[in-house]
């Protein structure tokens, strides 16, 4: 059912100077019924979802970015309730739950006056650490406990599909062999805390590399799931042990402060883990927590002030979509900066819709065609360090993916593949569990059996990051071995045809056309990237390189087109056979290689292109507002984002639990393409230009601050048609500016 909230100060204050960035609160003044009540909160690498239920106790589910089991499924940590008593949220009592975007915190109150009780729970921006702080002017008992559902062992059924590592007896009479989850540990010997911990006994890492024919690869390695400990501890100054799952008020009290440590270390002893954890646990205790909850405020005033984005419109139309853009910038800074990347399909706040809290539909495996989407806004915002996770992972999948593209193909490079696990490889289901009479390195999923091109908009996107920071270490440490090797790849892989060209044969248009030759996608894929990176500084790149960069370049087919009565238009691909999906493939040289485009001279070809698309998705990875965006259309991206950004699951409380549409609950790839066709609708980039409102509509105020190319940081004020206020830095870069009409 869709809760009352309002939206505070929020129509009001937009463009009064609330905030510098215009982040608003939420506030709701209903108590929760259950897990679809819940709010998350996050520090990019825990993440908590909580609610004050009916019968007046709080209540939150505690996720970790590399909370991974022996299974490689992303589990919660577990499940925490807080009772007082007297019980000041029970009955009906005044009832406020505020969540402060500014401040990365949530207050609840209840009752008025002197039975008044407030709680604060925030995430430390800067520590593995959960805080909640009781205050009232009477005397109450607190008492915790951590609600865990993995208490045995138990065979899992539900996720027996997609990603999920389930061996295959006989794949042809869908017999398998149960795959175990495996329960949690309780310790009992504590004083004064709850402490508990998943410690990893088995591993699939093993299986999955021996079943795609990379079992020599793990002379040498680590695995990356065996013995891995995550978990943590339940404190609070006078509290004492119960059980092992429990704590109580050793008296009543008008204060108390509880205090949850997260702590994951991979290959280590669980004495180890625990030696850890009691470290951290002394360090975060005796620190100053009035230092630590400024320094944590400092985090996210810092966070919002990178950029911000507000719009105004005669109705209240603008302030949600406003909402919606800040909401998705938030559940990536709640869980984006961990060790790894995030996970399109629910990130770290996937709550128990279907089964338990650990299910999410498409398993552990990762999809690039979704997971790119959380991703791309982050660079027009500023958000590079909840950027960096999701390279990093493909770099340290870089070895491992030039060894079994030696293995499988026997030439240099490298390939990702469309779906895959953190370190490198398909999941086990797209690649085939029966491998009888198959060669080595073939997939049977023929969804994605050839479908590589993922690597080239990885790489589009490093080189996209690149242009907006010129970051050296950036360009040399993590662009450069990645794009080269993929590059490479794609030079070896393929034969020439009679005018020795490239001649893409056995390959795929992203899933849609499984069966294709010379597809779009990779061409131009190939041609944006190849172009970009024969511009990098040759002061940062070898003339090795740029040879073979450039001879690739001029080796590469035409984008296949046709005539559409008397216009021309793009292909998916020179030769495609079956329609196996819903995508567009042919789109993709508009964006993400924004070859047809505002500043192109063949803005037409792709506008006549995006006018006879079959497949219209206004959800989900659905593209058609960034692509109307990148080619100037402005009424259909608006027209797209306004039911987009509106279109939140409203069985929940929080508004950006997007989805499920075609993945999970929250569907961030929904939200991403959302915020990304805003801010191409507001400002793009050609060479040296800066395009401002190239697709904005005149009737939308706004009020903005993005990155671009060249290091320039663009802030402006529009209003009633008319640009207010206009800041470019560098100054230098304002002559680049070309105000376009609105539309």
């Amino acid at each position: 059912m869709q809760k009352k909230y309002l939206l505070f100060h929020l129509l009001t204050c937009l463009f009064s100077g609330l905030s510098v960035s215009g982040q608003s609160n939420l506030l709701w003044t209903e108590k929760g019924k259950d897990f679809h009540d819940a709010i998350p909160l996050g520090n990019g690498d825990i993440g908590i979802s909580a609610w004050i239920e009916q019968a007046g106790d709080l209540l939150f589910y505690i996720g970790k970015t590399d909370a991974y089991d022996d299974n490689n499924r992303l589990l919660k940590l577990g499940k925490v309730r807080v009772s007082l008593s007297p019980n000041p949220f029970e009955g009906e009592n005044a009832f406020r739950q505020e969540l402060r975007l500014r401040e990365g915190e949530m207050e609840m109150r209840a009752g008025t006056g002197e039975d008044r009780v407030t709680l604060l729970l925030w995430v430390d921006a800067n520590k593995p650490v959960i805080h909640l702080a009781i205050r009232s002017k009477k005397k109450f008992s607190t008492r915790v406990q951590l609600e865990n559902w993995r208490r045995q062992e138990r065979a899992i059924v539900e996720d027996r599909s997609f990603s999920d590592p389930y061996p295959a007896i006989d794949d042809s009479k869908a017999t398998y062999v149960p795959t175990v989850q495996y329960p949690d540990s309780m310790l009992s010997n504590q004083s004064n805390r709850l402490v508990w911990f998943h410690y990893n006994t088995h591993s699939c890492w093993p299986y999955a590399l021996t079943l795609q024919g990379l079992g020599t690869w793990m002379e040498g390695q680590t695995d990356p799931l065996l013995h891995r400990s995550f978990g943590g501890s339940i404190s609070g100054e006078g509290l004492r042990n119960q059980n092992d799952t429990t704590l109580i008020s050793s008296k009543a009290v008008t204060s108390q402060d509880l205090m949850i440590v997260v702590l994951t270390k991979k290959n280590v002893e669980t004495k180890d883990w625990l030696k850890a954890l009691d470290a951290k646990q002394i360090e975060i205790r005796k620190a100053n927590a009035k230092q630590d909850l400024a320094a944590h405020h400092a985090w996210w005033k810092q966070f919002w002030n990178r950029s911000w984005v507000r719009i105004q419109t005669q109705s209240d139309t603008g302030a949600m979509i406003t909402q919606s853009y800040n909401l998705q910038r938030y559940l990536m800074a709640c869980g984006g900066r961990g060790p790894g990347w995030t996970k399109f399909n629910g990130s770290i706040f996937t709550l128990p819709w279907k089964h338990d809290a650990d299910y999410r539909d498409w398993g552990s495996a990762q999809w690039f065609q979704n997971a790119r989407l959380l991703y791309w806004p982050m660079i027009a915002s500023g958000d590079f360090d909840v950027m960096a996770p999701f390279y990093g992972t493909y770099l340290s999948a870089l070895p491992l993916a030039k060894e079994r593209t030696r293995i499988y193909y026997h030439h240099q490079g490298a390939f990702f593949s469309e779906t895959a696990y953190a370190w490198g490889t398909y999941s086990d289901f797209d690649y085939g569990y029966n491998r009888r009479n198959l060669p080595v390195g073939f997939a049977t999923s023929t969804y994605i059996r050839h479908y590589w091109s993922c690597g080239l908009e990885l790489s589009t996107m490093m080189l996209e990051q690149y242009a907006v920071t010129k970051n050296k270490k950036f360009l040399t440490d993590t662009l450069l071995p990645l794009a080269d090797a993929i590059v490479q790849f794609y030079d070896r892989h393929w034969k020439r045809d009679e005018q020795d060209k490239i001649y893409f044969d056995s390959a795929q248009s992203l899933e849609t056309w499984q069966t294709a030759t010379n597809p779009t996608p990779i061409i131009a894929g190939l041609k944006y990237v190849l172009k970009g990176l024969t511009e990098l500084p040759a002061s940062l790149t070898t003339a090795a390189q740029r040879k073979a960069w450039k001879k690739t370049l001029s080796d590469l087919p035409d984008i296949p087109k046709k005539q559409d009565n008397g216009r021309t238009i793009l292909l998916p691909a020179a030769v495609f056979g079956k329609n196996s999906n819903s995508e567009n493939p042919e789109l993709y040289a508009i964006f993400p290689y924004r070859i047809y485009g505002i500043g192109k001279d063949s803005l037409d070809i792709g506008r006549h292109t995006f006018s006879v698309r079959v497949n219209r998705e206004n959800r989900c990875w659905g593209q058609d507002e960034i692509q109307a965006a990148c080619l100037g259309l402005g009424r259909e991206a608006a027209n797209g984002i306004v039911k987009r950004m509106m279109n939140w699951n409203k069985e929940y409380r929080f508004p950006a639990m997007w989805g499920p549409n075609n993945d999970e609950i929250p569907d961030l790839d929904h939200g991403g393409v959302g915020n990304m066709a805003i801010q191409n609708m507001m400002l793009q980039s050609d060479k040296d230009k800066l395009y401002l409102f190239p697709a904005w509509p005149g009737s939308w105020n706004v009020s903005f601050k993005l990155h671009a190319a060249r290091g320039t940081i663009v802030e402006g004020d529009l209003r009633g048609g008319r640009l207010q206020k206009l800041v470019v830095s560098p100054e230098t870069r304002r002559k680049d500016i070309v105000v376009m009409a609105l539309q």
